[in-house]
């Protein structure tokens, strides 16, 4: 047997032919008006759309990420003992919080919580409420 002579087992499937009336209307599946149902149909190109809506100005940067975690006290209350160093290499460790994209993360706490632990803070940054906790706690807070 030879190339040419090869049949196929099935019969080809003929496509849909659309507004011929019939049993699928006049709209043919399609809906009715719309970018959709017309012939040729072509989408619009959205990501350009998205990136023609940014300002054309010098100096516009349009990332609003966040480059700091947040922790509540209370956390920090249930993973730490009596008299432990906190800081952010540590708090990666216990999975408290989680590296940016590989990176160690600055860590921001918040005073969401009760805090009754003497602890010793490094490297962190705090809301005036939560440092005030910490302070009326014992806790100390150091700076490298």
């Amino acid at each position: 047997m030879q190339i040419h002579q090869l049949k196929p087992t099935k019969k080809r499937k003929k496509g849909k032919r659309i507004g011929r009336g019939g049993k699928r209307g006049t709209h043919c599946g399609r809906g009715i008006k719309g970018q959709k149902a017309r012939a040729g149909r072509k989408l619009k190109p959205i990501i350009r759309e998205i990136l023609k809506k940014y300002p054309k100005k010098r100096g516009y940067s349009f990332s609003a990420k966040k480059d700091y975690r947040i922790l509540n006290l209370r956390d920090i209350e249930r993973a730490f003992k009596e008299g432990e160093k906190v800081s952010p290499e540590i708090l990666v460790e216990k999975r408290l919080v989680r590296r940016i994209s590989g990176k160690i993360p600055k860590v921001k706490i918040l005073a969401k919580g009760e805090i009754t632990k003497k602890l010793i803070f490094e490297n962190l940054m705090f809301s005036k409420s939560a440092k005030e906790k910490i302070e009326k706690a014992g806790g100390k807070i150091l700076w490298n």
